[in-house]
């Protein structure tokens, strides 16, 4: 028999609501509406199935304060991460949101009314204070406390959700379960006790051997769980990462294994993840779940330590089991032995006896070289499927982010370094010069803050497609505000795939110069007041806090610039 959900009762708000739902699509239609972020779509998804249960909707400001301080609801019941709908001061007003106000939830990718909430309370967060006791730190290095900061508004609403439909989906349909129906598939199929397998990598022949011999120590079957929402930027993403999974999951003993995606945000919150994670499972009705070591790590923070230590997650999960009601089943580092051709967990392997791995780095490095990936280590259609999404570096995209003052030399830099990179060849070039993409694109002056941060990120959208289609792009904005530039690089980063490799090249020649040699007479013009809006002069240019390269025109020359751009490319295997 599978779990039973967290706090006794699935909180399935599609199935309850059916009765009213032609009703609520109507009157989502005569309310105002919040179109959702990414991250929001995901949270309100898995209110919506069941997923979060013991949640109805996004939380009140009483749930959100205890969860953040005692890993708990208001009403005492383990829930370990704050799930909120932020809105902006302007969402507040334009809106009128108060208590009591209806306010249909938009599907931001085809604008479908898929819930409406009852806004019960509107609430100001101490957002440092979540990221310290959430994620650990408020270290900007953690991607959830990044997000924190640049993402997230500065408002919550906390209310009760109506479910009008869930999100609607073109890929991998047949693999989207949600947590009734994963129950009714279990018990259709009699699996009594199931280990669940959370997952936001490619899958290896390690991570087979560990689920299957998990499964055969207990006499259950196995459900790989993969999150394919928002996970950590960089990560390989969720089309490649399924197909992984499709090809490995054909190397499971005949009837032992499942595989089902979890369309989930992660936020990379370590101890409190696992725990988060465990809930999530058992809803599902999953009976024993596997915590690793560094569950949900994000890696290193400002200081280059690890943000939690090694077994903290497996710690807390413990700690809370009695609640929790899953067993948990420590992940056990598998490696290879070659005198026997088979995995061994590493801590039962007799001193002396050969052993071989292949790291993380080792294997992107082979990725990117083209180097050979022995059957040892992974499966041939898993090789090929990462191959096919992930060329070696020398055929990947990438964004070259010239930022400075106007006038300060960074559009002839950039249309020098197109030419440089059009005679090598190998990859399509393309230049997106602020000057040369009015009005759609182009960073100009007299326009307010907003429609200038919009069209920034119109640029940081059309550089990401264009780099994970494998060209070379070299953009050039003013881009006087680190949090845009932070906002432009997090999309490459999240969204470019394998063209995912951004530097930052910061033309710093100073203010006097780009005055000086400015024959538009921009300058000129802005300290008159005719035109408003010209970092230097009425705004303030915040000088990049992490520039790959840091360049000045009135001490190099362009062609030397250009060489020190090319040398950086060559350094990381991009030429």
């Amino acid at each position: 028999m599978s779990n039973s959900p967290h706090g006794g009762i699935l909180k399935d708000l599609i199935t309850r609501d059916e009765h009213l739902h032609k009703n609520l699509k109507a009157e989502a239609r005569t309310l105002p509406d919040i179109i959702l972020t990414e991250r929001q779509l995901c949270d309100l998804e898995l209110i919506l199935n069941g997923g979060f249960s013991p949640l109805e909707g996004f939380m009140n400001e009483a749930d959100y304060t205890n969860v953040v301080q005692n890993l708990r609801l208001a009403d005492g019941t383990l829930f370990p991460i704050p799930i909120t709908l932020d809105v902006s001061r302007s969402d507040i007003s334009r809106l009128e949101i108060a208590p009591g106000r209806r306010i249909a939830l938009r599907d931001p990718r085809n604008d479908e009314a898929l819930a409406i909430i009852t806004v019960q309370d509107v609430y100001q967060p101490d957002r440092v204070k979540e990221a310290v006791e959430v994620f650990g730190a408020n270290d900007p290095a953690h991607p959830a406390v990044a997000y924190l900061r640049s993402r997230v508004k500065e408002f919550y609403i906390g209310g009760s959700i109506q479910a009008i439909q869930l999100p609607t989906y073109f890929d991998y349909v047949a693999l989207r379960y949600t947590p009734s129906e994963l129950r009714a598939h279990f018990k259709k199929l009699a699996w009594r006790k199931v280990v669940g397998f959370q997952t936001r990598n490619p899958m290896h022949r390690a991570h087979r051997e560990l689920t299957v011999r998990a499964a055969r120590q207990r006499q259950a079957n196995v459900l790989i769980h993969p999150v394919v929402g928002l996970t950590k930027p960089g990560d390989v993403d969720h089309y490649t990462r399924v197909r992984v999974y499709e090809a490995i999951m054909a190397k499971y003993p005949n009837g032992m294994g499942h595989l089902a995606l979890l369309p989930l945000a992660m936020r990379m919150a370590g101890p409190r993840e696992a725990v988060w994670h465990a809930i999530i499972r058992k809803n599902f009705g999953v009976t024993h779940f596997i915590v690793g070591r560094d569950h949900a790590g994000p890696g290193k923070n400002s200081q280059g330590k690890d943000f939690y230590g090694p077994y903290d997650a497996q710690d807390l999960v413990a700690k809370y089991h009695e609640e929790l009601q899953i067993e948990m089943v420590p992940f056990q580092q598998m490696t290879y032995l070659p005198s026997t051709d088979e995995y061994q967990p590493i801590d039962e392997v007799p001193k002396g006896v050969q052993t071989l791995d292949i790291s993380g780095t080792e294997l992107r490095k082979r990725l990117r070289t083209g180097a050979a990936i022995p059957d040892w280590f992974s499966y041939d259609a898993v090789v090929k499927t990462l191959r096919e999404s992930y060329p070696p570096r020398a055929q990947q995209g990438f964004v070259i982010f010239l930022t400075g003052l106007y006038n300060s030399g960074k559009d002839t830099i950039a249309k020098a370094l197109q030419v440089t990179l059009n005679q090598q060849g190998g990859r399509s070039v393309s230049l997106l010069l602020g000057d040369g993409l009015r009005p759609e694109l182009d960073n100009s002056f007299n326009i307010s803050a907003d429609e200038r941060a919009k069209n920034l990120e119109r640029l940081g959208f059309v550089s990401a497609e264009l780099a994970r289609a494998g060209a070379a792009v070299i953009a050039a904005p003013i881009a006087a505000k680190q949090d845009i530039r932070d906002a432009i690089r997090d999309t490459i980063i999240h969204s470019a795939g394998a063209g995912a490799n951004f530097f930052t090249i910061h033309v710093a020649t100073p203010l006097e110069h780009c005055e000086e040699n400015d024959r538009k007479g921009v300058y000129a013009s802005a300290r008159k007041g005719e035109l408003t809006g010209v970092a230097g002069v009425d705004d303030v240019y915040e000088t990049p806090d992490r520039a790959d390269l840091t360049v000045d025109v009135t001490s190099q020359s362009v062609p030397e610039i250009v060489h020190s751009i090319i040398l950086l490319l060559e350094t990381n295997s991009l030429l």
